[in-house]
């Protein structure tokens, strides 16, 4: 009779066991299934704000820098600096983001070649500066992987 308790005993304690791990395994899988779910609602929204600034930031860019820089981003050889692969923009940032508040003039290299012309300051808000540099710093072959936001723009002094 002990051996018979001994054994029931034990598959209640395995049973119960099993059913213990198994719900902690359910859980801990439905933590993931939220996190994952988390992530990928912030990544979406993150992107829904990109596209929302770029957006905005082509219609300035078509009514602000078009006309130097042109459609394609290209420029104007000799005279106005390209944004389409843009070395400029990738390794300048701050510069990028002081230029287009503030206006550039001086000597300055972009992709091997030196322009010294001036740009006007457009007096564009500090999240138009955001939009349309989101917009060229994501068009014509550039990609930037960190959006600029209207604060990072505001902390641009002159």
């Amino acid at each position: 009779m002990n051996i018979l308790k001994t054994v029931l005993v034990l598959l209640g304690f395995i049973s119960t066991t099993a059913c213990n791990n198994s719900k902690k395994e359910k859980t801990i899988a439905n933590r993931v299934v939220a996190a994952n779910q988390d992530s990928t609602y912030i990544l979406q929204q993150k992107q829904d704000k990109l596209a929302e600034s770029k957006k905005r930031g082509s219609l300035l860019y078509t009514d602000f820098c078009m006309q130097c820089h042109q459609a394609n981003g290209k420029g104007v050889p000799n005279a106005f600096p390209p944004l389409a692969g843009s070395n400029w923009l990738t390794e300048k940032r701050e510069e990028t983001i002081h230029a287009v508040k503030y206006g550039q003039s001086g000597e300055i290299e972009v992709n091997g070649k030196k322009y010294n012309g001036i740009m006007t300051a457009m007096g564009l808000s500090n999240k138009e500066v955001a939009d349309v540099l989101n917009y060229v710093m994501n068009s014509w072959g550039n990609t930037q992987e960190k959006m600029v936001t209207e604060e990072e723009v505001a902390n641009v002094e002159k």
